[in-house]
């Protein structure tokens, strides 16, 4: 005997409800509609997942199956590209199969993009996102759906899960950056990231979030403006909390502390400080305090050594420091603490110099001075601070200026970077433009005309002409010329025929001697010797005690022959005619002949002068000449 249906359990809101709002006979032929249209939207969804279930299960490229599958699953108006209610119900099952992918991986027990076989790229998750981002790039399918289902991976997913599905999108980034698909996906791209980045931790997750951070930068163009801080809003939630009361144990003196601590009330809004002048005054004050506190206690090698952070082990570190009065005493021996608080320093007066719409924006008056003093204490105590205080520094004092660069385009208005290439109009390839007219000639002497509004004191400026020393000059061919450095020759400076002539003028001007080893080494023996490493010095600086071992060249004998034969000819007036009777006028006549002659006997070339022979003659010859004009000119006053 069967047993009597039990009665629907009773609703008396429910029943009140429809029996309110029950439709009139004529719309039961629509509800009929919509509810069929439901059903068959539920089987047209379940049966494109099994269509790509199918084809996750293959092995080949997506490329080979990728176009057919969607062609079975929807079947397409088009037969490449899909209308716009195909592209949505197709990215609807595509979410249903990824979010079942997902939930069996964790059933399982494994990582959501290690599930699967133990083959390698096996994985029916990535095999699913290679599939739909083949589709996008192609433009069979429209190209934010990968997007999409990235979001969605990122959402369900756990942190180390995330770690994982990051990966995978770092290793597409240069397929997902394609201008016909970075159009379509950029925020959604900024949405995910910006999500991931409020579910880290700043301080147990630095690193990936510097990852993320590292791909939008990348990601994203130049001219992006969502990534700029337009208004220059200061993150003033970034609160520094320490103790306001001084408590047992403290090593140091409490009043230091809570003035050590103050500065970041100022390094967290410096715009505020910068026009409240009393805050000003009470930064500079606690800030002098600090440096005098830093100066007076040096620290020394060993604490550099200490706290080395070339080691792997100490590689990883926290972007803040524990604040406890307790371990104030630490801190002030650590260097890379001091280095902290000191860059936070080098920041804040670089945003106060920085240029403004206006001069008038900028400091003025004694607050620029004060800067300037505060700026260069900080300096040299960086500069003294181990290990490598000066490099430290020189890198600190690299990243603020080209820091200025950022902030001069920021102030114009943010202009994009990317230029479009210019395109000759069919119609502009016969017509010739009429070149400009300039009132001095051509451009450039017209903008330098108007550089000075007094132009004779710019071209009597001392600082027009900035001639460098051979040192700093030569400073690039010495370090090609280390063999540390590994630079190849087809690279060297001195395969620049303008950099080598220019430095042979400096040398000829300022450096002689340097100039003169050309002859014998070439370009690269004209370099300082202290330029150079030891290993290359030898080859081009010899020791005093080689000089003596060299052959001597045979063009100084025939000039040497020379001196000699001046002597003989110059005593000759004296013995000659009326000698002594001769004014000191007269007698200076021939010795200036005679060293004409010298000088004209060196302006010849070797090719000219073959050898001491002939030197000698023509020294004897200009000595008769002299002879004769003395006896010519003797012989009437006689």
């Amino acid at each position: 005997m069967a047993e009597p249906t039990p009665p629907p359990p009773s609703n008396a809101g429910l029943r009140i409800l429809l029996s309110k709002d029950r439709p009139p006979a004529s719309s039961s032929s629509a509800i009929a509609a919509a509810t069929s249209a439901a059903v068959s939207s539920h089987t047209d969804r379940d049966r494109i997942i099994g269509v790509f279930r199918d084809a996750l299960s293959r092995t080949e490229s997506p490329e080979a199956f990728a176009l057919q599958a969607v062609q079975d699953a929807i079947k397409p108006q088009k037969q490449t590209v899909l209308v716009l209610e195909e592209n949505q119900s197709l990215e609807n099952a595509l979410r249903k199969l990824l979010q079942e992918l997902a939930s069996s991986a964790v059933q399982s027990g494994k990582r959501i993009m290690q599930y699967g076989d133990n083959e390698e790229n096996n994985c029916p998750i990535t095999r699913l996102l290679d599939i739909v981002l083949y589709l996008c790039e192609r433009g069979h399918v429209e190209g934010g759906m990968v997007f999409q289902l990235l979001e969605d991976l990122t959402e369900m997913s756990t942190i180390k899960d995330c770690k994982d599905v990051f990966g995978y999108i770092e290793s597409k980034q240069d397929v997902l950056g394609k201008q016909e698909l970075f159009g379509r996906g950029k925020l959604v791209m900024l949405r995910t990231c910006n999500q991931l980045l409020r579910r880290l931790s700043k301080a147990n997750d630095v690193v990936f979030c510097g990852r993320i951070i590292m791909f939008l930068a990348h990601f994203f163009p130049l001219s992006e403006r969502s990534a700029l801080n337009i208004k220059g809003v200061f993150n003033t939630s970034n609160e520094t909390k320490y103790d306001k009361d001084a408590t047992d144990g403290i090593s140091v003196d409490f009043n230091f502390y809570n003035t050590l601590w103050s500065l970041q009330e100022h390094f967290s809004n410096p715009a505020l400080t910068a026009a409240n002048l009393t805050r000003w005054q009470k930064f500079v004050s606690n800030l002098t305090v600090v440096l005098s506190t830093f100066e007076a206690q040096p620290l020394s090698d060993d604490d550099g050594k200490l706290n080395n952070l070339d080691q792997e082990e100490d590689a990883a570190f926290n972007i803040k420091y524990l604040t406890s009065s307790k371990l104030m005493g630490l801190e002030l021996k650590d260097p890379s603490f001091r280095r902290h608080i000191l860059v936070q320093c080098l920041i804040f007066f670089d945003f106060l110099k920085a240029p403004g719409k206006t001069d008038k924006e900028g400091p003025t008056g004694s607050m620029k001075e004060e800067i300037d003093s505060c700026e260069e204490r900080v300096k040299k105590l960086l500069e003294i601070i181990p290990p490598k205080g000066k490099e430290f520094l020189q890198s600190i004092e690299h990243i603020l200026e080209r820091e200025k660069n950022w902030v001069w385009w920021k102030r114009d208005g943010c202009l994009a970077f990317e230029k479009q290439p210019f395109e000759k109009k069919p119609g502009q390839a016969g017509v010739r433009k009429r070149k400009p007219r300039w009132r001095l000639g051509n451009k450039e002497l017209a903008q330098l005309w108007k550089w000075a509004e007094q132009n004779p004191n710019a071209l009597t400026d001392s600082e027009r002409i900035c001639m460098p020393s051979v040192t700093e000059y030569w400073k690039p061919l010495a370090e090609d010329m280390d063999p540390s450095a590994g630079i190849e020759d087809e690279y060297h400076h001195k395969n620049n025929r303008v950099y080598c002539w220019k430095g042979l003028r400096f040398s000829a001007r300022q450096d002689l001697e340097g100039f003169s080893r050309f002859c014998d080494y070439g370009i690269e023996g004209v370099v300082p010797q202290e330029l150079l490493p030891p290993e290359v010095r030898s080859k081009f600086y010899s020791k005093p005690g080689d000089k003596a071992k060299r052959p001597k060249r045979e063009d100084p004998k025939g000039t040497s022959a020379q001196p000699k034969e001046q002597q003989v000819v110059s005593a000759t007036p004296e013995t000659d005619g009326g000698g002594s009777g001769a004014e000191p006028e007269e007698g200076a006549v021939p010795m200036d002949s005679d060293n004409a002659a010298i000088d004209e006997g060196r302006k010849q070339s070797p090719e000219e002068v073959s050898g001491p022979e002939s030197g000698q003659c023509e020294a004897e010859a200009d000595g008769e000449d002299n002879m004769k004009n003395e006896a010519s000119k003797d012989g009437p006053s006689a």
